[in-house]
C-alpha cells in the first residue's frame, strides 16, 4: 500500500481526541474519527488499566498502511540501520493519520531506561531489532524468526514469522513474540504488566486492530502481561496478534484539525520517545 496524500483531520478527529484524552471523564469511550478507522479507550480498576484501541477496515481504500523509520542510515552500510525519531515527527513527515510505535531496537551506547533516566533521543544511530520494510526496501532483518505484520504488494495484510522479508513484501514490521495464533491464547512464562503495543488480524484478514496499553502508573495504569494483552487481543476479534515495542516506546497519536500529531496515551517517560521506525495509517481525502 503506497504512501497517499495528505488529508486534514475532520471535526470528528476534534471530538475523538477531545474524548480520548480526557478519560477521566468517561470510563469508555468509541468514536469514529476516520473513515474505515475506529477508535474507542478504556479505563478499568482491579486491576487499574487504560487501553487504546484502534479497529482498521483494511477494505477501505482510502486507507494506506505504511512502515517508516526514524532517520537515514547513519553509516552506510554498517551495524546501524537508522536514526531515532519520536513518532509524531515521523507521522509529521510522511503524512499519518495516525501512527504507533514499531520494532524492538537497539540505540548505540545506550542500554533501556524509563523517565528522567532514559536517554533515547531523536537522531542516536540505531538499528532495528527484527525484520523492518519500507516500500518494498528491505533495511532490517533477523538471525531468528521474528513474527511480523506484513503488507503484501497485493494490498493483503497477514502476521508471519519471518528472519527477512519475502518476495511479494511491501511493508514489515517486527515484534518480539506471538499472543495469538489461530484464535488461542500463545501463554507465556513471563507475568510482568508493562506498557504495550500489540497488533491482531480477524480471521478475514479485514480487520486490523491496534492496541496501546499504559502502564507503570501507580493507581492509574498498572499495565497487562503477555498474557492479558493477549486476552484482550482475542475479545477484540484477533484471529491472531504479535506484541510489538512496549515501555517508555508505546504510543498512539492521531492528528488533529490543525494537522497536528496528538499523543492520545501517556508515555511511560513523560513524552513520546523517540524510536527506530513506526507503523502509520494515512487516509485519502474524500
Amino acid at each position: 500500500m503506497k504512501p497517499s496524500k495528505y488529508c486534514p483531520a475532520t471535526l470528528a478527529v476534534a471530538l475523538a481526541l477531545s474524548v480520548l484524552v480526557q478519560l477521566a471523564a468517561a470510563e469508555t469511550s468509541a468514536l469514529q474519527p476516520l473513515a474505515g478507522i475506529l477508535l474507542s479507550s478504556e479505563m478499568r480498576t482491579n486491576p487499574p488499566e487504560r487501553l487504546f484501541v484502534a479497529q482498521v477496515d483494511l477494505t477501505n481504500p482510502r486507507l494506506h498502511l505504511r512502515v517508516a523509520p526514524g532517520g537515514p542510515a547513519p553509516d552506510g552500510a554498517g551495524q546501524w540501520e537508522t536514526t531515532l525519531l519520536e513518532p509524531t515527527k515521523i507521522a509529521a513527515r510522511e503524512k499519518f493519520d495516525l501512527v504507533i510505535n514499531g520494532d524492538f531496537f537497539a540505540a548505540r551506547g545506550l542500554h533501556d531506561a524509563e523517565g528522567t533516566n532514559s536517554h533515547y533521543h531523536s537522531a542516536q544511530w540505531a538499528s532495528a531489532i527484527g525484520p523492518a520494510m519500507t516500500d518494498g526496501r528491505t533495511w532490517s532483518v533477523s538471525a531468528e524468526p521474528r513474527p511480523c505484520l506484513v503488507v503484501h504488494t497485493n494490498h493483503a495484510v497477514s502476521i508471519e514469522l519471518l528472519q527477512q522479508p519475502a518476495p511479494g513484501d511491501w511493508e514489515v514490521v517486527s515484534g518480539n513474540i506471538l499472543l495469538v495464533r489461530d484464535g488461542q491464547i500463545v501463554t507465556h512464562t513471563n507475568l510482568v504488566r508493562h506498557p504495550r503495543t500489540g497488533v491482531g488480524l480477524d480471521a478475514s484478514g479485514h480487520w486490523l486492530t491496534l492496541v496501546v496499553v499504559d502502564g507503570r502508573k501507580p493507581g492509574i495504569a498498572a499495565g497487562m502481561s503477555y498474557d492479558e494483552l493477549a486476552a484482550e487481543m482475542v475479545r477484540l476479534g484477533c484471529r491472531d496478534a504479535l506484541n510489538l515495542d512496549g515501555g517508555g516506546s508505546s504510543v498512539m497519536a492521531l492528528r488533529d484539525t490543525t494537522g497536528t500529531m496528538q499523543l492520545l496515551n501517556q508515555p511511560t517517560d513523560g513524552h513520546e520517545r523517540a524510536v527506530a521506525n513506526v507503523l502509520g495509517i494515512s487516509v485519502d481525502p474524500h
